[in-house]
């Protein structure tokens, strides 16, 4: 979806139940969710074995002093994600619901309501996997733009939207911002 206008339909063609409406809410940061991260990858690593090239705690709850959504994401390197029956199975079985269905990427949840997590699976070189780390690793290093992107989520929480997708496009301009002074440069550019 980073390339594509975001829209109802264009969601739809993705998400495997179509769009929901979210209330997005923030939490202050809790030292329990490196713990519940750890818990997971664990799990993964049992249920996925060799298959997981990688398994990293990535978005707000992987950044100590960062407030977040209360939600746990992952992203685990599998070689083929559009090659589901070498993989999704065993996650299905091991009670992670699908949710995203895209070229090179799925997304499953699990744990709702009581500790949902999000599981991002994409190749593991793949671009987005980079931005993710890239992305977390600035927010732990650097304060000033930790403080930029919580005070933009804070201004962003609170209030329902259409879909989660539509608060993540709202987050897009900073995060860009933010990339940039890391040192991302769009392959090819």
């Amino acid at each position: 979806m980073a390339d594509e206008a975001l829209t109802e339909e264009a969601l739809a063609g993705i998400l495997v139940r179509g769009p929901r409406p979210v209330w997005v809410t923030l939490a202050d940061h809790s030292p329990l969710w490196p713990t519940l991260f750890a818990e997971r990858r664990a799990e993964l690593r049992r249920t996925l074995g060799a298959r997981a090239r990688l398994i990293e705690h990535i978005g707000s709850t992987s950044v100590p002093e960062l407030a977040a959504k209360p939600i746990i994401d992952i992203v685990v390197g599998i070689d083929d994600p559009d090659d589901e029956p070498a993989y999704l199975a065993d996650l299905l079985a091991a009670g992670y619901d699908l949710r995203v269905r895209e070229p090179h990427h799925r997304c499953l949840r699990i744990g709702e309501p009581e500790q949902p997590v999000n599981l991002h699976c994409y190749p593991p070189d793949h671009d987005e996997v980079r931005k993710y780390l890239l992305f977390r690793d600035r927010l732990r290093a650097d304060a000033a733009d930790r403080k930029l992107y919580e005070d933009t989520k804070r201004s962003l929480a609170d209030r329902q939207w259409p879909d989660i997708n539509f608060y993540a496009e709202a987050k897009g301009p900073v995060i860009d911002e933010i990339l940039a002074r890391a040192g991302w440069t769009h392959p090819g550019t």
